[in-house]
């Protein structure tokens, strides 16, 4: 039995993936998948009762994050979410996992709904935070105050946002930190923990192409074109989901998730969490759990 966090690696077609593990080796397995700009500690305040729970709880670093890297030299920095979703059940395949569970935050949760869509045979559970599904198009009708909280997406498709990604990521991040949860401070040794996996070779590339790509200012992943079409074609999601969103996000207006019901063909339930910025799983560890844990827990009786 595992219950101490494992740091761990393992090879996937296109990545050495780095990870955490904890909880029972032989507990039903639950991938969490941290956002931007975050890292694995994320979950640090929501792992610890998802393993008392009996979960094997598998926590990887994202492509161009921490540890995890590219095997190819030559390979394509792509940051595309449909690359993500593939990277996660890549993952899952060289663990030898068949079905599990999958939690995910901003990236993480766009991720794991690209997942949940395209391989409803492997995904038992599906809970996203702080993001809604159908919100990946790039010619979404966005609402003018929407428009404005993704100022940070617009002058990363300008030079000087590709100068403060490369030379400058730790006080730009930082920044984005303290303005999405404003009325909660995240502490600094916080940021620096996790900042840390942002000082990689392959972090800015991954970053600028993930927020160009998906509004069309760079061109596509060709590896990913078949995912997207299936995507595409079938966008509804036939896996359980649970979507909870921070009632004071500044990055991702509630608003952003309402009204997606039509999108799930399984069972769908969204959570307001009041008071709460962009990031509840670091912000309101408790809130999230009360429905999260029991969610799951549905998922596997």
């Amino acid at each position: 039995m595992t219950q101490a966090p494992t740091p761990r690696t393992i090879l996937t077609a296109s990545l050495d993936i780095a990870f955490e593990e904890s909880g029972p080796t032989n507990g039903v397995p639950v991938i969490l998948l941290h956002g931007w700009p975050d890292d694995v500690r994320t979950w640090d305040r929501i792992a610890p009762a998802l393993r008392a729970a009996g979960f094997r709880v598998l926590v990887p670093f994202l492509r161009g994050f921490g540890g995890t890297r590219f095997r190819d030299p030559g390979a394509m920095r792509s940051g595309q979410l449909s690359a993500l979703a593939r990277d996660v059940l890549d993952f899952a395949d060289a663990l030898g996992i068949g079905r599990f569970a999958i939690v995910g935050h901003d990236w993480g949760a766009r991720a794991a709904y690209i997942a949940a869509c395209v391989a409803p045979d492997r995904i038992a559970a599906c809970a996203a935070l702080s993001v809604g599904w159908g919100t990946n198009d790039a010619d979404q009708v966005l609402p003018l105050p929407q428009a404005r909280n993704y100022w940070y997406h617009w002058l990363m498709a300008l030079p000087r946002g590709e100068a403060l990604v490369r030379d400058d990521r730790r006080a730009f991040t930082r920044y984005i930190w303290s303005i999405w949860t404003a009325a909660w401070t995240i502490p600094d040794a916080a940021f620096d923990a996790t900042a840390a996996a942002f000082d990689t070779p392959d972090w800015a590339d991954v970053v600028l192409h993930s927020y160009r790509a998906r509004w069309g200012l760079a061109a596509p992943d060709p590896t990913c074109a078949a995912l997207e079409a299936r995507v595409r074609a079938a966008p509804t999601i036939h896996v359980p989901t649970l979507m909870l969103h921070g009632g004071s996000d500044p990055c991702n207006a509630p608003v952003t998730s309402e009204g997606k019901d039509a999108l799930f063909g399984a069972a769908y339930e969204r959570h307001i969490l009041p008071h709460v910025g962009h990031f509840p799983q670091r912000e309101a560890p408790d809130a999230v759990l009360r429905p999260l844990l029991p969610f799951l827990l549905r998922s596997f009786a």
